[in-house]
């Protein structure tokens, strides 16, 4: 069974709860419970430099804003840091998402190994789910049809540097000039274009601003 694991839940009463559930059925020898992201960040980054790497990370992925100011305000961006940090980290999603789309694209783009629901059945299913993952098997709650987002819009690498230069606030021409510059292909604006305007399609979006908002709430980039 893991023998460190940290969670990262921001409300203080279900944190405890889960972490005390965790050692006496577990029996985890190391468990860390943070209400922040940024300190559950820290906590790794500290354990790997100190070569005691973190096994298993479980994380909520609302995080409730409050006065104390943060860089990672979410359970995606905590993950996307802490596989960028620790690329075989296991990591298993504890939360009230229920959107199959965002779901499947937290395994397939984020890989992570688990997924469960908050419900009445959710630390049952959090302990099957941390068993499941020890022994390198994935976990999704029952519950969950996971098989309805299986049409998942899936961006290319073409699609993230359009949607990085925009992101940053760069228009459709600045974006072709710019990779024009970078000796990127393709780079003609007409291109750009018509795959900017594929993505409206796809994501029902109304305009840039929307495309970015509804991708980064999936956690798409």
């Amino acid at each position: 069974m893991f023998k460190k694991i940290i969670l990262a839940e921001d409300f203080q009463g279900e944190n405890q709860g889960i972490a005390e559930a965790l050692r006496e059925k577990l029996a985890i020898e190391d468990l860390q419970n943070e209400l922040y992201c940024d300190k559950a960040f820290t906590r790794l980054k500290v354990a790997l430099k100190n070569n005691a790497p973190y096994e298993l990370l479980i994380t909520d992925l609302f995080f409730e804003e409050d006065h104390v100011p943060r860089k990672l305000t979410s359970g995606s961006e905590l993950i996307k840091a802490a596989r960028a940090l620790q690329p075989n980290l296991k990591i298993i999603v504890h939360s009230m998402e229920n959107n199959p789309l965002h779901i499947n694209t937290l395994f397939k783009e984020q890989k992570i190994n688990g997924y469960v629901s908050k419900g009445r059945k959710g630390m049952l299913e959090l302990i099957n789910a941390i068993k499941e993952v020890y022994h390198n098997r994935t976990y999704v709650s029952p519950q969950l049809n996971l098989t309805a987002a299986s049409n998942i819009v899936e961006l290319d690498d073409f699609d993230r540097a359009i949607l990085k230069e925009l992101a940053k606030g760069l228009t459709k021409k600045e974006v072709s000039d710019k990779f024009k510059k970078e000796n990127r292909t393709p780079n003609s604006e007409s291109t750009i274009d018509k795959r900017i305007s594929r993505l409206y399609d796809e994501f029902e979006a109304k305009n840039t601003t929307n495309l970015l908002f509804k991708l980064a709430k999936e956690g798409r980039i």
